[in-house]
């Protein structure tokens, strides 16, 4: 029987995965079955089938083992490892570029999707303040071209609450405030993102632990992004996955209506367009 072909290098991830589900009909495992002596769910070999997770070597080589595959999967799991994301977030940003929709909540920032260059510019010169110029820009350019999945009119449904902290922190200023929630007000008005603003009226809430991104798969099980202070763990747990959805429900409940949003980002937006310094 002749070996798997060499892949195409242009979508490995998708690739591999294909490969995968291929072996391991062959070998007549179930999802569930090839997981259990990697000690991994079912979900997550549907992941990797999916492309959604990358194919990682210690995986590889169990796999290669298991399912007969004379080193495929070794051999091209460094292919699918490539990324120009930070450690903890490569996997979930790579994720999200093949979602079908999104739900995210961040406490203290406006959501990386939706940040305008000035603003994200601000934000790595302060995270990194040894960074050269030159790094800065990549850098932004890498997470405008993350914003361009936004670019589709009709995929993925993107939706959002921000809260009332990330409005009032003027990262970057007046005018990089006012310039990036007049995008937010643009994308909500054109009905590209549902975005509603948890005030801090509504006192404790469900996510008050940090920030929350859900995402769902035409081809896969739905994944949870948990993040931290350069910390960051991807969750396909199906129980946990479907605690954080309800953590997002209630978020929802307890935030302001889509169109009061709109109002509070449109007046926040003008308030810092007052504070620019008059030429």
């Amino acid at each position: 029987m002749p070996g798997p072909k060499d892949l195409d290098p242009s979508s490995p991830r998708e690739l591999i995965g294909a490969e995968l589900r291929h072996a391991r009909r062959r070998k007549g495992f179930s999802q569930t079955e090839l997981g259990a002596p990697l000690f991994v769910s079912g979900s997550f070999i549907g992941q990797l089938e999916a492309g959604t997770r990358r194919m990682q070597r210690e995986y590889a080589v169990q796999l290669d083992e298991i399912l007969e595959t004379d080193g495929f999967f070794t051999r091209h799991c460094a292919t699918s490892a490539k990324s120009r994301y930070p450690d903890h977030f490569e996997e979930a940003a790579e994720a999200e570029a093949v979602t079908t929709a999104i739900r995210s909540y961040n406490p203290l920032l406006i959501p990386g999707l939706l940040q305008t260059p000035a603003y994200a510019a601000e934000l790595f010169r302060t995270y990194r303040p040894m960074a050269s110029d030159a790094q800065v820009e990549e850098l932004v350019t890498i997470r405008m071209e993350r914003a361009r999945l936004l670019d589709d009119p009709t995929k993925p449904l993107f939706m959002t609450v921000i809260d009332e902290a990330a409005l009032r922190r003027p990262v970057g200023g007046p005018a990089a405030m006012s310039q990036i929630l007049r995008h937010v007000a643009d994308l909500m008005r054109r009905r590209r993102v549902i975005a509603q603003v948890l005030p801090f009226a509504a006192g404790a809430h469900a996510a008050l632990g940090g920030a929350l991104k859900l995402m769902e798969f035409p081809d896969g099980p739905p994944l949870c992004f948990l993040e931290g202070l350069d910390t960051g763990k991807l969750v396909d747990d199906p129980a946990t996955v479907a605690r954080h959805a309800l953590t997002f429900t209630l978020l929802q409940t307890t935030a302001l209506s889509p169109a009061h949003s709109l109002d509070l980002i449109e007046a926040v937006a003008q308030d810092y367009e007052h504070e620019q310094p008059r030429s």
